[in-house]
């Protein structure tokens, strides 16, 4: 069994608290369900279900920390784990950065779950498969895709009475779409928190355009240029600057949002003035867990308003030594924007770069946040509102930030969770002005 109801898993919890010896004990309680299906080359590959749990306990002593896990939990292993984590905090050097374990917090439930998303079967991943298989096998293209579904609970109690619990569920599809002779890609992605919003049959047409329309390709010289991102190529830009929001990284002279000579840049002008990004963890189309890996309650707040820079995240060690707040860190980001789908920023457009997607994304310099990566899977000049033709990929250098502040026009944000982001987004198709472009790539 590996989701645990509330009251299994407060049982468990509060028998690990009552068997510890040391000065401070926390404990969490995870477990999961997650379900999926690969296909490639038109075929199903793989295929799985996953069941786990597991348990973590956290004993200090004084500054000294001791962590073990266990993944059974009958009275005389849960005694071993604590045991475990005993012992290692006994041999282990003082933390100076050690902070208590936080005492009870009150935590607001957040819409994390979602029945259908949990009800999926192997039936329905295989109905998935089939749905964005044939479409292909007809047009004489081939298809390789992954979908992961899971459900998911989390639990966590500490010597000081602190207690949560939340159940969550989780979809998240894609799908990339070649041509036979290769000279052609289209890719699709749906992260959604209703998986019977999924129409695999339907959203498997945007790769099958994509990928017959970007067969042709033109080289274009590199340069700047005006581009349209959609939300899955905004995200992998816009999710790496958001690593640098850390309070402590800009104290310290670390981070794009440090003052030369001292200070932050926080409630200063650093973005264009249409740039609005805020954390909610009770967003209907995009709910997180109301705490985060601290056991720090979330709250809903502007990270930028305005382009002005609102928030920097404290952790609670860099909070008390610099006599501020410490607030949960934000699980989502939500960008605001306007009502215009991607197509009608194109119809808006004289000349410019319409970009699917971007990957392979580095850092360049951290103090700019200038980064390096690729467009891939469609990338196709436009003129006077119309996709003229396909461009050959292009690899960029260019800092959200920078980019941030040649905003020409923001569309409708939708739910977007990258490959590399620990964040859930919501983030819209973006105009930009004068984007880097530095060289060409010949992969699809």
């Amino acid at each position: 069994m590996s989701i645990f109801t509330e009251e299994q898993a407060k049982a468990i919890l509060d028998k690990v608290i009552k068997l510890s010896m040391a000065d401070e004990c926390t404990a969490t309680l995870a477990g999961s369900v997650d379900g999926n299906i690969r296909f490639a080359l038109n075929n199903v590959s793989t295929s799985g279900i996953v069941s786990d749990s597991q348990l973590i306990v956290q004993a200090a002593f004084g500054k000294r920390e001791g962590i073990a896990t266990i993944n059974e939990f009958d009275d005389a292993a849960l005694e071993r784990v604590v045991r475990r984590a005993e012992d290692l905090a006994r041999l282990a050097p003082e933390n100076e950065e050690y902070m208590p374990a936080l005492e009870k917090q009150a935590y607001t439930p957040s819409p994390t779950f979602n029945a259908a998303t949990a009800a999926i079967s192997p039936e329905l991943r295989a109905k998935v498969a089939a749905d964005s298989i044939d479409p292909c096998k007809a047009s004489k293209l081939i298809a390789a895709g992954y979908l992961s579904d899971g459900h998911s609970f989390f639990a966590s109690a500490n010597s000081k009475g602190n207690f949560a619990y939340q159940q969550s569920t989780n979809f998240n599809y894609t799908c990339t779409v070649r041509t036979e002779d290769g000279r052609g890609s289209g890719w699709v992605s749906r992260n959604l928190a209703d998986a019977a919003q999924f129409k695999a049959g339907e959203d498997i047409q945007v790769a099958i355009q994509k990928a017959r329309d970007s067969a042709e390709a033109k080289a274009l010289e590199p340069g700047k240029y005006t581009v349209i991102l959609e939300p899955a190529a905004a995200a992998g830009l816009i999710s790496f600057m958001m690593f640098f929001f850390d309070a402590r990284q800009a104290d310290e002279g670390r981070s794009f949002l440090s003052k030369k000579g001292g200070g932050t840049k926080l409630g200063e002008q650093v973005y264009d003035k249409q740039v609005n990004i805020h954390a909610d963890p009770w967003n209907a189309d995009a709910a997180v867990l109301p705490w985060d890996e601290s056991g720090l309650p979330r709250e809903k707040h502007d990270i930028i308003k305005d382009g002005k820079v609102s928030y920097l995240q404290y952790s609670r060690y860099w909070a008390q030594k610099q006599g501020k707040k410490a607030m949960g860190q934000p699980g989502n980001i939500l960008m605001a924007g306007g009502d215009k789908s991607t197509a009608e920023l194109v119809k808006s457009t004289q000349k410019g770069i319409l970009v699917t997607r971007t990957w392979y994304i580095r850092m360049v310099d951290p103090q700019t946040v200038l980064l390096t990566g690729l467009t891939r899977d469609g990338t196709f000049y436009i003129e006077n509102g119309e996709i003229k033709h396909p461009v050959k990929n292009f690899r960029f250098n260019e800092s959200p930030v920078i980019m941030l502040n040649n905003i020409e026009e923001l569309g409708k944000p939708v739910r977007i969770s990258g490959d590399e982001s620990p964040f859930v987004m919501m983030i819209p198709p973006m105009k930009l002005r004068d984007f880097t472009f530095t060289s060409l790539s010949d992969a699809v």
